[in-house]
């Protein structure tokens, strides 16, 4: 009985992960993008992960905002400086531990020992405070974060904006049987990446909320030959997920005749 005030009110009910074909060049594409990409993955695991991620953005925009002012005193930026160390240092912590959960799920559904569709992929995070946090503890990283935002101040104000921190980190996948990075694929190979991932990602919810995700593949067919679209629809059919699938084609949906709804939009209309 009450509004919402956004979205992410569903997070704590329902887990959605989705794929559009604004995302077949992720790979090759900004590393904003992925880093949009990792997080709404992560927001699926953690619904908490999105305050945490507001918190540091809306410290930073404030920062931002007496840079481009050339405005404010060492204390507002002190008290700013401190709240971006904190939320930053753990919204890079939560996508580290995130990173390996996926890699341990993808290992685990497309295992290098046996030819799969959907080729095994490798993960990685580049960014300097998670660098930081691999080699010590969480506390002396937030700490040489803190530090490192503090030096950077006449350079930041030069730029206008903060030039370091979790919000220029990039997210990395490798085509694992090959051995060479995704953005160097063909642009089939990384589909069946960013399926395979996706896939990944949907199972490890399952195990970790105990039902799979809600699933949403727009146009999901394009750039997978026959072989990689039977394996993903035998997929979607053995996670027991509700999914939904779009395309132009309908022949190419046949081998979910019996196990699937479907539906044309005509005219505005959805018709069975």
């Amino acid at each position: 009985g009450q509004k919402a005030k956004s979205s992410g009110r569903l997070a704590e009910y329902l887990r959605i992960v989705w794929l559009t074909p604004a995302l077949d060049g992720l790979f090759t594409g900004p590393a904003g993008d992925r880093r949009r990409f990792l997080d709404r993955l992560i927001g699926a695991l953690d619904p908490g992960y999105r305050s945490l991620s507001g918190k540091f953005e809306r410290a930073m925009r404030q920062r931002n905002r007496l840079l481009d002012m050339e405005s404010g005193d060492s204390a507002q930026f002190n008290s700013l400086e401190t709240q971006m160390a904190e939320s930053g240092a753990a919204l890079a912590a939560a996508r580290l531990m995130a990173v390996d959960r996926l890699s341990g799920a993808i290992m685990r559904k497309w295992p290098p020992e046996r030819r799969s569709p959907f080729p095994w992929s490798t993960l990685t995070l580049e960014g300097e405070l998670e660098h930081d946090l691999r080699i010590m503890p969480s506390s002396d990283a937030e700490d040489h974060y803190l530090r490192r935002l503090r030096d950077s101040r006449p350079r930041d104000r030069a730029a206008r904006r903060t030039l370091i921190g979790p919000h220029r980190s990039d997210f990395i996948a490798g085509h694992g049987p090959k051995g060479v990075p995704a953005k160097f694929c063909s642009t089939g190979e990384q589909k069946a990446l960013l399926v395979g991932l996706v896939l990944a990602h949907a199972e490890l919810l399952r195990e970790l909320v105990g039902a799979a995700p809600l699933i949403l593949l727009d146009e999901i067919c394009a750039h997978l030959d026959e072989s990689r679209r039977e394996a993903l629809f035998e997929e979607i059919l053995s996670l027991e997920s509700q999914a939904f699938m779009t395309g132009t084609d309908p022949h190419i949906f046949f081998p979910l005749k019996g196990g699937a709804q479907f539906y044309s939009l005509n005219n505005a209309a959805i018709v069975p």
